[in-house]
Order: structure tokens, then C-alpha cells, then sequence
């Protein structure tokens, strides 16, 4: 009779070091799974097992695919969710059906074995990620629980090696995440200062424009880009040989209206006709004296002097010359270098409520670590389209102190009025889902 205790004895311990064996020895945290719910079957005789972690069934025994919205599924999901909130899902432990509420008896009886082993898969700290449902139709021994709680260790050894990663809706007690909840959502309504940010270019203030004073080609530009320049000094000639040629016209035209009006003056004194018609040809020679003028007004045109001193500010010489330009038509500014400021193009849908002075931060692109304040004074009521087919506000800015170099651009962000943290983080998502759906 000993002989064949200790033969059976021999036989559960070999069986239970094969179960540990198996289970360290799992390449994935597939087979693991599968090893979980099914190897041990023959040792204990179970009917079903269901590995739960983090809540949700990972896996049952006889089942290779787990289907989420299958009935046992939820029953089980159920009853360790209720064991859970009484506080026994890190205790290997047989489960009391009478403990449970109704839904879950009810559904206990159609779709579990009555004796329930609950063995939980324990982590470092002692608290459970997951655990084992483990139901047969014979009552659990004391010795066979203890067989199971020495495996469960082995398991959730297993376990975290394969995957050391605590999932997080068994870590936090459900008082802890409530908390967690309201912290955040107080952290939600902490004021802010609302910003935006957009791309902003350094350009002259107050500078003389040069615009095209006539249709015609340039033919060479005297300056070059940022080059100081003084009152007066030409800046860029126009082609002036039709110019030329037109005057030269113009001067003999004068010449020959002059001659005629001389001659019939001269006749007037003899000659009736000659006389009347001397008014005749004294309007047309103040014609011809007219179009003289113009043609040499045009001529001096050709050249474009600079109105004030500072400097020249345009990109290219070579992208002008040679180009033809109709009147008006901007070529240059002329500058002071110290009067300078900030020009921001702000796109339609970042548009806030900002107020005369707001606080502007401008980080130009070649030196992005440095801060240049300005401030605003200025701000378009009507979108335009900028270069790229966006449309955007034009503001304008005043630095505080002493403006970067004139062409320089940047990124500028602009400070609006406080508001919660949710809004900041929420606006733009809001406006698209109002945009989207009318709300």
C-alpha cells in the first residue's frame, strides 16, 4: 500500500516538473498561452481553463482561436471582474458560486463546471496581471491547490520573462484610477495662455518703395542687394533708345510747328487767310511743345534715383535685368536698416482674439535659439492669398528692441488670452468636427 502511494506520489511530481519544464521552455507568448490552459489537464482532470490578463481571455483550452463576444467568454470576464472588486483576485483560492451575484450564478450553472479553482498569475510586487479559471465537476483538495499555487508561480514566471510589461488595467486599483481621472481632469481646466504659431518675415519700416515710373525694359541695375546707397544716387536705368527716338521726334516736331507759325505770321500782314489761322498754328505748336516735354520727362524717368538714404533692398539684380515691367510695378525699398519690422502672414484657421500689443516671440531660422520680442499693431481684417495658395491674415509687429537684419524670416509665436488646457488642446480638433459635421 505505501509502494503505491509513494509510486502516485512520484508520478504528480514528475508531472508537475514537466508542467514548470514546458512552461519555462516556451519560445512565444502564443505557446505559452496554449501550455497554460492545456497542458495540465491530464494532471488535474478539468474540464475547461481560461487564461485571463489584464482582464480579457487571451486563451482557452481545446480552442485555438478565441472569439471576444462568445458567451463563456463573458461569463468569465464577468465573474473575475466581480473577484476583482471584492478583492480576491491575488488569492489562490476555490471560487464560492454563492459569492457571486445573480447574473453571474445564473450563468455559472449553464456555462462552467460547478468547482472553480481561481489560480492567479502574480508579478514582482505581488499584485495580479492575470490568472487561470480552472473549473472541473470534483471539489479541489487541499493538496491539489497547493500543487496549483506552486504552478501558478512557475507560470507567471514564465510569463513575465516572455512579456515583462505590466498591463495596466490590473496595476491600478479602480480608487486609483478614479483619482488618476480627476487629477487629470483638473489639470484640464488649468488656465493657459493661448498660442499659434506662423511664419513672420523681418521687412523695412517706413522705407521708400521703388516702384516701375514707365512700361519699358531695365536694362542694369546700379545697386546691389542691402548695399547703402545716398539721396539721389541712380539706382537702375531703363532701356531709353525708343525713349530716345521719341523725344528726338517730339523736338522736331516743336521745331517744324514753330517754323510754320513764324511764316504765317509774317504773311498775316498782307494775307487775311494767314491771319485767321495763326491761332491754329499757335495751338499746334503748343501741342508739339507738349509732347516734347513728355517725351523728355519720359527720358528722365529711365533713370531711378534713390529718394532718402539706406539701403537697397531686393533680392536679385539678375531677375530684373533685361525683364519688361509695366508702370507701377514694385522693384526695390529703400531703407533705414535700423527701422525695421515684423511682418507675419497668420493662416485663416489659426486666427485667435488678439488685442493691440499682443506679445509676439519671432526664432529666425539661422539662429532658432535666440528670442527676438515684438508686439503687435497691426492686423488685416480681410485674408489674402500668400505665396504657396493660402489664404492668411497679414499682422505687423514692433520689436522691442533692436530689429534683425531686414530680410530675415522665421517662425513667430503669438500669444492670445488664457484659456482651460482642454480648449488649447481641443480647438483645433472642435473647429474641424464643426466644420465636418454643423454642430
Amino acid at each position: 500500500m505505501t509502494a503505491r502511494q509513494l509510486g502516485l506520489t512520484e508520478r504528480v511530481i514528475a508531472q508537475l516538473l514537466e508542467l514548470q519544464r514546458q512552461a519555462r521552455h516556451a519560445a512565444t507568448i502564443e505557446q505559452l498561452a496554449y501550455a497554460l490552459v492545456n497542458d495540465a489537464q491530464p494532471l488535474f482532470g478539468y474540464r475547461h481553463a481560461a487564461l485571463l490578463i489584464a482582464g480579457k481571455v487571451q486563451a482557452l483550452s481545446g480552442i485555438s482561436v478565441v472569439e471576444a463576444n462568445a458567451p463563456f467568454v463573458a461569463f468569465v470576464e464577468q465573474a473575475v471582474a466581480q473577484l476583482q472588486a471584492q478583492g480576491r483576485a491575488a488569492l489562490a483560492h476555490a471560487v464560492d458560486a454563492a459569492a457571486q451575484p445573480e447574473a453571474v450564478r445564473s450563468d455559472w450553472q449553464s456555462l462552467s463546471a460547478s468547482a472553480v479553482f481561481w489560480l492567479p498569475l502574480l508579478d514582482r510586487q505581488g499584485q495580479p496581471f492575470g490568472g487561470l479559471w480552472i473549473a472541473r465537476e470534483q471539489p479541489w483538495s487541499e493538496a491539489e491547490q497547493t500543487l496549483l499555487t506552486q504552478l501558478g508561480d512557475c507560470y507567471a514566471h514564465a510569463w513575465q520573462a516572455l512579456q515583462p510589461g505590466k498591463p495596466w488595467r490590473l496595476r491600478w486599483p479602480k480608487r486609483n484610477v478614479l483619482v488618476a481621472v480627476a487629477l487629470t481632469l483638473l489639470l484640464l481646466m488649468l488656465p493657459v495662455r493661448q498660442s499659434v504659431l506662423a511664419p513672420a518675415e523681418v521687412v523695412p519700416q517706413g522705407g521708400q518703395v521703388v516702384a516701375a515710373p514707365l512700361d519699358g525694359v531695365i536694362a542694369e541695375f546700379l545697386v546691389k542687394p542691402n548695399q547703402q546707397v545716398q539721396r539721389g544716387e541712380v539706382l537702375l536705368r531703363f532701356d531709353a533708345t525708343a525713349i530716345r527716338a521719341q523725344a528726338d521726334v517730339a523736338e522736331r516736331s516743336l521745331q517744324v510747328a514753330e517754323a510754320e507759325l513764324k511764316a504765317n505770321a509774317q504773311r498775316a500782314f498782307s494775307d487775311a487767310d494767314s491771319s485767321a489761322r495763326i491761332d491754329l498754328f499757335a495751338a499746334r505748336v503748343e501741342q508739339k511743345r507738349a509732347e516734347r516735354d513728355y517725351a523728355r520727362e519720359l527720358l528722365a524717368r529711365t533713370e531711378v534715383r534713390a529718394e532718402r538714404d539706406g539701403i537697397a533692398v531686393f533680392a536679385d539684380a539678375q531677375h530684373w535685368t533685361g525683364r519688361p515691367v509695366q508702370t507701377g510695378e514694385h522693384l526695390m525699398v529703400v531703407a533705414d536698416p535700423q527701422q525695421a519690422e515684423l511682418r507675419i502672414d497668420l493662416a485663416v484657421a489659426d486666427v485667435l482674439d488678439f488685442r493691440q500689443g499682443a506679445e509676439i516671440a519671432l526664432f529666425l531660422d539661422s539662429d532658432p535659439l535666440r528670442r527676438h520680442q515684438a508686439t503687435l499693431q497691426r492686423q488685416a481684417y480681410a485674408a489674402q492669398t500668400i505665396p504657396g495658395g493660402q489664404l492668411a491674415y497679414r499682422l505687423d509687429a514692433e520689436f522691442s528692441a533692436t530689429p534683425p537684419r531686414i530680410g530675415l524670416r522665421g517662425t513667430a509665436k503669438l500669444y492670445g488670452a488664457r484659456a482651460p488646457l482642454a480648449l488649447y488642446l481641443l480647438r483645433r480638433p472642435l473647429a474641424a468636427l464643426r466644420q465636418t459635421v454643423g454642430l
